[in-house]
């Protein structure tokens, strides 16, 4: 009964131009949220790749500081006394 009211209902030419601009409303919202959350996921791998940055930086200049502190004890003396530090 619902089928054959349903298939009635779609025959007719005004309920075919409504259905296929629904179509087209559905379909045109979908990619406008499907470009939202490209958009976000964008954001966030943006996001990821500057604090990656960031901590390699940091870790850079914490090897070159390992890379220029004394050696032994009368290394830091020899800085120490010529004004090094």
């Amino acid at each position: 009964m619902w089928g054959s009211l349903v298939v009635g209902l779609l025959a007719r030419p005004w309920a075919q131009r409504a259905v296929s601009f629904a179509l087209a409303v559905l379909s045109i919202t979908l990619f406008i949220l499907n470009l939202r959350r490209s958009g976000e996921r964008a954001g966030r791998a943006a996001e990821r790749f500057d604090q990656l940055e960031r901590t390699d930086a940091i870790h850079r200049q914490m090897l070159d500081a390992a890379a220029r502190r004394p050696r032994s004890r009368d290394d830091l003396l020899d800085r120490l006394r010529g004004g090094e530090f």
